[in-house]
Order: structure tokens, then C-alpha cells, then sequence
């Protein structure tokens, strides 16, 4: 079953911002793969940013890497996906819906992300056609850009 639960209504606040309950409300990730903690700004149709706050509790820094504690870039891309999501589902205006992740193209990592790092995304529509919705997302640390890509979604539900 895709989907067992009510439709949703539009976020409350008229920016788009979110807390995590909100997220999670729009997002069927849960921990620990839920890679977005609040949202500042969305704006349907057009740009979205995020905090994603890397602490050393993460469940895959014991094993990645023991001794230098790095951010799997998989899940920099991960987290750029689920913000692409929340754009996709408030653009499409699609509660209730999932967004599912189809491609990440022209990723690029420049800098490690380690534990104590404040993750800020910035996504950027740059096509949203029906069901498709292709971002530009750029990860920062501080004003240094860590991490960038295009990432494309379709809506399914």
C-alpha cells in the first residue's frame, strides 16, 4: 500500500517553513534516515533551503570513518533529495503523495562534512513538468560550498 494516510493541508507558515513534526508529516522517512531537521524557506514552484545539523550520534560514523568521522557523501545526496522532495510536493501541490529520487547528476564534493557541522541545502528549481521536478541543490558549511548537484524526483501515490 503507498500510502495509508489522509491527505495533507498546506503548511502553516505563508515562507513554507518547517520544524521537524511538519517535516515528518510530508516525509516518509524516519530515523535514522530522515536527513532534514528544519526548513527556513520554500517556496513552491521556485527554491527551498534546510538545515540538516551533523552530530557525532550519527549511526554511520563508527563505521565511516572510525578514526576521521566523515558524512557519507551518499547521504549529502540523500538529504538534498528529501529537500528536493518537500519542493516537489508543495509545488505539485501533492499531500499525501511521495516523492521518489531517480537521478543525481553532476554531483560534486569539495569539502568533508564531519560531526559538529551545521549542513545548509539550497535547492533551486530548474524544471517541474506534471510529475517531474528537476533541482539544483548546493550543500554549504558555514559560506564554504561542501557539496552540489542536480537532482531529479517523480511523484508516485
Amino acid at each position: 500500500m503507498m500510502n495509508d494516510c489522509p491527505p495533507l493541508t498546506p503548511p502553516k507558515n505563508p515562507d513554507g517553513a518547517m520544524g521537524i513534526d511538519e517535516i515528518l508529516k510530508y516525509l516518509p522517512h524516519r530515523f535514522p534516515m530522515v536527513m532534514i531537521d528544519r526548513v527556513l524557506e520554500l517556496k513552491a514552484g521556485e527554491s527551498a533551503r534546510a538545515v540538516k545539523n551533523v552530530t557525532v550520534n550519527e549511526p554511520y560514523f563508527p563505521g565511516h570513518f572510525p578514526d576521521l568521522p566523515v558524512m557519507p557523501g551518499v547521504l549529502i545526496i540523500e538529504a538534498m533529495a528529501q529537500l528536493s522532495g518537500l519542493l516537489l510536493l508543495q509545488s505539485a501541490k501533492a499531500w499525501g503523495q511521495k516523492a521518489f529520487f531517480l537521478a543525481a547528476d553532476r554531483a560534486k564534493f569539495r569539502q568533508p562534512v564531519v560531526p559538529g557541522d551545521t549542513l545548509l541545502l539550497e535547492a533551486e528549481v530548474l524544471r517541474l513538468k506534471g510529475k517531474l521536478l528537476k533541482t539544483r541543490v548546493r550543500a554549504f558549511v558555514g559560506k564554504e560550498l561542501v557539496s552540489e548537484a542536480e537532482i531529479l524526483l517523480r511523484l508516485i501515490g
